[in-house]
């Protein structure tokens, strides 16, 4: 009598990866910019924008990761997230990574996946908020690779967790040490920092930013403290187009005019990488002391926080665990078209 094949879950945590060397900041820049999703031109012109642009921004980039010892971080906490998140789930489950501008590519997780024999393949991407720039562009990208490697496992995607219970509640956990530590200058302002996104693909239904603010509503009413003085902004703004704020530059300048501490806080970002250790810890931190914020304290990204592992973990087996009152589903669609229609 022939016994039933055992279940082997592989987990697949999407991120966007970061340059390993600086010699790999160039083409890591490339791959970014001559993403459809990122520039959304023919693909010979948008090649050709592509590599204009890393080559010109290639020098300044390499200054950056030069603060971060010539290279990003963030693929080495990205493996730490998974050895804990596969801790947890137990087994029958494997995690791999896949990033989206450079090692471990999309390419090098489907063949690891082939190789282990799932059975069923769960994709998480590690951005709670969906944007078609991020889940999005990593969901098209593992569909590619998938077809042309000839992946053939069920595959469904866990597209977003904005409001997780577990993961709101770890967000809650550093929101009150670092308002503590802050708290000592005054009573602070909590400032919940996000990636921006141009407003045009806002205005084009990207559900992101409503995501953003469910996120931030969720854990300012979890941290439990009273009259909380909060607020959420934008970073990484570049070029001259519109983008969605208010700008954590105009926030800052506000704190100061209040003369105000604040509380920067991560909220869409789940791992350390040079928006947060550069960015908010070396150039905002200059600017909040040249504005005369009595003080400026960043909380760290979520890592490996327990209770966001565990936040992962529920949504490995729950994909509508923390979807949000855009009803966002997990079944392989994605988050596209006016608000969020799964």
């Amino acid at each position: 009598m022939n016994q039933p094949t055992a279940t082997r879950t592989a987990v697949v945590l999407f991120n966007l990866g970061g340059p390993d060397s600086p010699e790999a900041v160039e083409p890591f820049l490339f791959n970014l910019f001559n993403d459809r999703a990122i520039i959304d031109v023919p693909a010979p012109l948008r090649w050709l924008i592509a590599k204009m642009i890393s080559k010109r921004r290639a020098p300044t980039a390499r200054d950056i990761y030069a603060n971060l010892g010539g290279r990003s971080p963030l693929v080495e906490q990205t493996r730490a997230q998974a050895r804990d998140l596969e801790l947890l789930l137990g087994p029958g489950y494997r995690c791999f990574i896949a990033m989206r501008y450079w090692h471990p590519f999309t390419s090098e997780a489907v063949e690891s996946v082939k190789a282990w024999g799932a059975t069923d393949v769960v994709l998480l991407p590690l951005y709670p908020q969906f944007s078609a720039t991020t889940a999005g562009s990593s969901l098209g990208e593992w569909q590619a690779q998938a077809k042309k490697l000839r992946m053939t496992a069920p595959t469904r995607l866990s597209c977003c967790y904005p409001t997780q219970r577990h993961m709101v509640a770890a967000l809650a956990d550093l929101v009150r040490t670092g308002y503590a530590e802050a708290e000592k200058a005054g009573k602070p302002r909590v400032l919940f920092s996000a990636h921006s996104l141009p407003k045009k693909m806002i205005d084009r239904g990207d559900p992101y930013q409503s995501q953003v603010e469910q996120t931030t509503e969720a854990v300012a009413q979890a941290t439990g403290l009273a009259d909380l003085d909060w607020s959420v902004c934008y970073q990484s703004r570049v070029g001259s187009m519109e983008w969605i704020g208010p700008s954590i530059e105009s926030e800052l300048e506000r704190a100061g005019h209040d003369k105000v501490p604040v509380v920067v806080v991560p909220v869409a970002f789940v791992s350390e990488h040079s928006e947060t250790l550069v960015e908010l810890d070396i150039e905002y931190r200059r600017q909040a002391e040249q504005l005369g914020i009595p003080a400026y304290v960043r909380v760290p990204t979520l890592g490996c926080h327990p209770s966001f592992i565990k936040a992962l973990a529920e949504v490995v087996r729950d994909p509508q665990s923390g979807a949000g009152k855009d009803g966002c589903s997990s079944l392989g669609r994605t988050c596209l078209g006016k608000g969020c229609q799964c």
